[in-house]
């Protein structure tokens, strides 16, 4: 994928992200974007609207996805998020076997692919990911702060 194309489904990303703000959900959005670049699923957090802890935008694009392609491997697929996955989302990521991950904003505090854990990229686990960060970081950060900006209001 090209930086544009992955610009371009970020951007889709973000959406989904507007989508889960507008829930009342964190505003964190992903998509799973196919080897042929056909989105397959894209959703946003979940967690507070479903009262599921695992409803993290990845995960919920990844059972989306799964319930579409009648699969739970997506080897040739790309996931695109707007934050750096936390170590549940990157665990499930791996089980997904999905190709590449790209992300927006880094998470210093919970990131799990390289802010404070490197799963699916250390080499440690039966399966690893391309991963390309820093797409459109500062969209991706500023909906974040807003978001947090107008709760502590």
């Amino acid at each position: 994928m090209t930086q544009h194309n992955d610009t371009h489904y970020m951007e889709i990303a973000l959406a989904e992200a507007g989508a889960a703000a507008d829930l009342g959900e964190v505003p964190i959005g992903a998509v799973l974007v196919g080897g042929d670049g056909l989105v397959i699923a894209a959703c946003g957090n979940r967690s507070i609207t479903a009262n599921d802890p695992t409803a993290h935008a990845e995960i919920t694009t990844l059972r989306r996805a799964g319930e579409f392609m009648a699969n739970y491997r997506f080897p040739s697929a790309t996931m695109y998020v707007t934050l750096e996955p936390c170590v549940m989302c990157a665990g499930a990521l791996v089980l997904a076997r999905v190709g590449r991950v790209v992300y927006g904003a880094v998470d210093p505090k919970a990131g799990g692919l390289i802010s404070k854990y490197t799963v699916g990229c250390d080499g440690l686990l039966n399966h690893g990911f391309q991963v390309t960060g820093g797409v459109m970081a500062k969209e991706c950060g500023q909906v974040l702060k807003d978001f947090f900006k107008a709760r502590r209001g």
